[in-house]
């Protein structure tokens, strides 16, 4: 099992300096990776102060050395999907292929109405529609990456005969995990199809619940036998510590290759100290 941190990019986050602070305190104690949520306006406020996700993990990149960086995740259909290849190539290429792209639709349902991300820009608000962008620009970032001749054409996008260099370090290509609420149908099949996933379980508006690690057999046997990463976790840290500790170990012994703890916003000091004590792990 390896160990991430979650962190906001909104309220004290809003300033990259903390941000890039925070994670390179977090490689110093032992965590393996940092995962950046990728916001216009921080979880829906259109006032709440709000770092650009992608300057903060350039900046992390040339500080760091060893932990793996990523979002968690990009709603690809508010993005211009070449923008976000060449972006995400050139924080792979600065991390010497560290960089891992998880992404999903973005906030749906009763969430639209208030997400600033989305409707303060005009972005398309329609599940359905969203995910027929998404899957393009998956198809379309995946091709560009390749660094040979790509063209496109889709029912939203369209490219024509274009070389993006240079690659991505990584090897066939940047890691892409899907996000989205599991066991719903569309999101975990998209999961299925690339390589790895970061979903959460859905409780349509009850309260949070971990992925159980029947959930993380299902994803497994979803995926097929071929090299597959499964991201869990994505809360933050409950008060039993033991409790918690066992869920990892279970999931962990039902195939799960990452835990994930968010760092919910808060001030500096009480966020630096959830980095600094470390992960929790198991024996």
């Amino acid at each position: 099992m390896q160990y991430g941190l979650s962190l906001p990019t909104g309220g004290e986050c809003g300033h990259p300096s903390f941000l890039v602070d925070l994670a390179c305190r977090a490689e110093e104690v032992g965590w393996e990776g940092v995962f950046l949520e990728d916001y216009v306006c921080y979880q829906g406020d259109p006032a709440t102060p709000t770092c650009n996700t992608w300057i903060a993990l350039s900046a992390i990149a040339a500080r760091t050395q060893r932990i793996r960086l990523g979002t968690e995740v990009t709603p690809l259909a508010r993005r211009r999907p070449w923008n976000v290849a060449r972006e995400a190539a050139g924080i792979d290429q600065l991390s010497r292929g560290r960089m891992i792209l998880g992404v999903g639709l973005g906030d749906t349902g009763e969430a639209v109405g208030v997400d600033a991300s989305f409707t303060r820009f005009g972005e398309e608000s329609d599940p359905r529609r969203r995910g027929e962008l998404l899957d393009e620009a998956l198809e379309i970032i995946a091709g560009l990456w390749t660094g040979q001749p790509f063209s496109f054409r889709g029912k939203h996008f369209a490219i024509d005969g274009v070389t993006f260099l240079p690659r991505p370090v990584q090897e066939p290509r940047i890691p892409i995990w899907i996000g989205g609420g599991y066991p719903n149908p569309h999101p975990t099949r998209r999961a299925a199809r690339w390589d790895g996933s970061c979903l959460y379980r859905e409780t349509y508006g009850g309260p949070w619940e971990d992925m159980t690690p029947d959930d993380v057999r299902a994803l497994r046997r979803a995926a097929g036998d071929r090299p597959y990463t499964i991201a869990v976790g994505g809360s933050g840290r409950g008060e039993d510590w033991d409790a918690q500790r066992e869920h990892i170990r279970a999931v962990a012994e039902a195939g799960a290759d990452w835990w994930i703890e968010w760092v919910p916003p808060s001030d500096r000091q009480t966020m630096s100290e959830s980095v600094e004590r470390g992960p929790l792990l198991i024996e």
